[in-house]
């Protein structure tokens, strides 16, 4: 077996995430740095290093982080959050009886924080034109990198251009001189809401609390093969509150057969109230 078919199967055993043949190209520009930083003549000569342990434990951590970053953009797939707005956060709130009832969101595979902090300007709508109710929201994804991004809640000023205007205005700063400029930051009170946190969602378990009302898990289940999907499905949907919403992006919507999910939209499922 070729360093490059062992690192492939490496990733996908650690991540779940399948790089075919037709990645080739896009392992190698990502590696590119690192085969220069360590002075290899070429990738197949870093990855047997790498695979033989040559190298420190952290080179390991860094080339799954390069392998596993996608970046997102706000209000992806808009439909979602029209839904979340005007059916999903609705039902939600008619089932709890507390006086100011709390929501708790999931973003798995969160990123750079772009679909979790869509997600608080939807609910922070809601709150300021009348409904009553907390809420907080977890981001989640096994790049400690883009954990990081997410905390800081610093985007370039052209990552923000699919925000409403109105919303943007509220709930985005713009940075003007310095090394701020041409920067856009998340407001502090969405950033109080909003946390993040390393995972993976490989695990066997995951420690998140098992009464969350939605989940958004939308655009990774494609990169896993069938049996990996079915199981991630099941352990994320483990973790919905009876009555509670899963999210899938519009390509991933045939993907899940889990029991106690039924589909209400093409990508929008939700749990069993019983």
């Amino acid at each position: 077996m070729t360093a490059h078919a062992r690192f492939r199967a490496t990733i996908r055993s650690l991540t779940g995430i399948e790089l075919p043949d037709h990645k080739v190209s896009m392992i190698e520009q990502r590696l590119r740095r690192r085969v220069a930083h360590w002075k290899f003549s070429d990738t197949d000569q870093y990855l047997s290093a790498l695979l033989r342990d040559e190298l420190p434990e952290e080179e390991l951590r860094m080339v799954v982080d390069l392998m596993t970053t996608n970046t997102t953009s706000f209000f992806r797939e808009s439909e979602h959050f029209d839904l979340l707005r005007s059916r999903v956060l609705p039902d939600i709130l008619s089932r709890k009886s507390n006086h100011k009832p709390r929501i708790k969101i999931w973003s798995a595979a969160s990123s750079e924080g772009a679909e979790a902090y869509t997600i608080a300007m939807v609910l922070a709508e809601a709150v300021r034109t009348g409904r009553r109710f907390d809420w907080a929201i977890l981001g989640t994804d096994i790049s400690s990198r883009m954990i990081e991004k997410g905390d800081q809640a610093v985007y370039l000023a052209e990552q923000i251009t699919t925000v409403p205007a109105e919303m943007a205005q509220r709930y985005i700063m713009m940075g003007a001189v310095g090394t701020s400029a041409g920067k856009a930051r998340i407001v502090p009170e969405l950033r109080r809401k909003v946390h993040f946190r390393e995972m993976n969602l490989m695990d066997a378990t995951y420690p998140i609390d098992t009464d969350v009302d939605a989940i958004f898990l939308r655009n990774i289940l494609i990169y896993f093969d069938a049996p990996t999907k079915a199981a991630v499905v099941h352990r994320v949907a483990r973790h919905l509150a009876p009555g509670g919403y899963l999210f899938v992006g519009h390509s991933e919507s045939m993907i899940v057969r889990e029991p106690g999910l039924a589909q209400i939209v093409p990508t929008v499922f939700q749990k069993a109230l019983t």
